[in-house]
């Protein structure tokens, strides 16, 4: 199983409707610099290379990057962590990304595995340390329909967060079925291709009441 590059990851999942966040590939720090005034600051960075996977660990993950002075030392910082996390890592470079943020703004979980008894499976849940803390998450068997997304968005304990509670705005859930029925439609079109996704983690995908992106990919296949 091989983790796929972070930016054809990307690419995937847009090519099947899945709303991604801006982002773009830097080489070099004036790059990056570049890339951040274009999708403008605040940004997220972090580095590209299929042999690292838990970013946060590996300290190669910077969020809420300001500026260019900002910039110039996270830019340095994942770079140095990167090659002292794993020294022999294909570094491509480091990805600056569009930073989602937003009072409304609630964080879900879609993943995928290729299940031996049932064959391509898809969960939702919420995402953060709901995901790791409560494991309040539903399943399907891919390929699903609209009702079965729906059913995977209501049957969740955490609902009421999405649909609305304490005052805030209900998420925007034909968006979100829409999500898990783009990744339902990828996982069950590529399982018999040379490349089927073995697993599959969206976390978190951003959901408010008018916008739905997926800001932090991971896909094996």
């Amino acid at each position: 199983m091989k983790k796929m590059d972070d930016l054809e990851a990307a690419k995937l999942l847009g090519s099947f409707g899945v709303p991604v966040a801006r982002h773009m590939l830097a080489r070099t720090e004036a790059e990056a610099a570049a890339c951040a005034k274009k999708i403008g600051y605040p940004v997220v960075m972090k580095v590209s290379s299929p042999d690292i996977i838990h970013k946060t660990d590996a300290g190669v993950l910077a969020l809420g990057v300001e500026d260019v002075f900002q910039l110039r030392k996270a830019f340095a910082r994942i770079l140095k962590n990167a090659k002292k996390h794993k020294p022999k890592a294909d570094i491509r470079g480091v990805i600056v990304q569009e930073m989602v943020s937003g009072s409304g703004i609630r964080e879900v979980i879609i993943g995928g595995k290729q299940d031996p008894q049932f064959g391509p499976v898809i969960m939702f849940g919420l995402g953060g340390i709901f995901v790791e803390v409560m494991k309040d998450v539903s399943f399907g068997i891919v390929p699903i329909k609209k009702k079965d997304a729906r059913y995977m968005i209501s049957g969740i304990k955490g609902y009421p967060l999405l649909a609305g509670a304490r005052g805030q705005k209900k998420v925007d859930m034909k968006a979100l079925e829409n999500c898990l029925l783009s990744i339902s439609r990828m996982m069950w079109k590529l399982q018999k291709t040379k490349k089927p996704i073995r697993e599959l983690d969206i976390n978190p995908l951003f959901i408010d009441d008018k916008h739905c992106i997926a800001a932090d990919i991971r896909v094996f296949i």
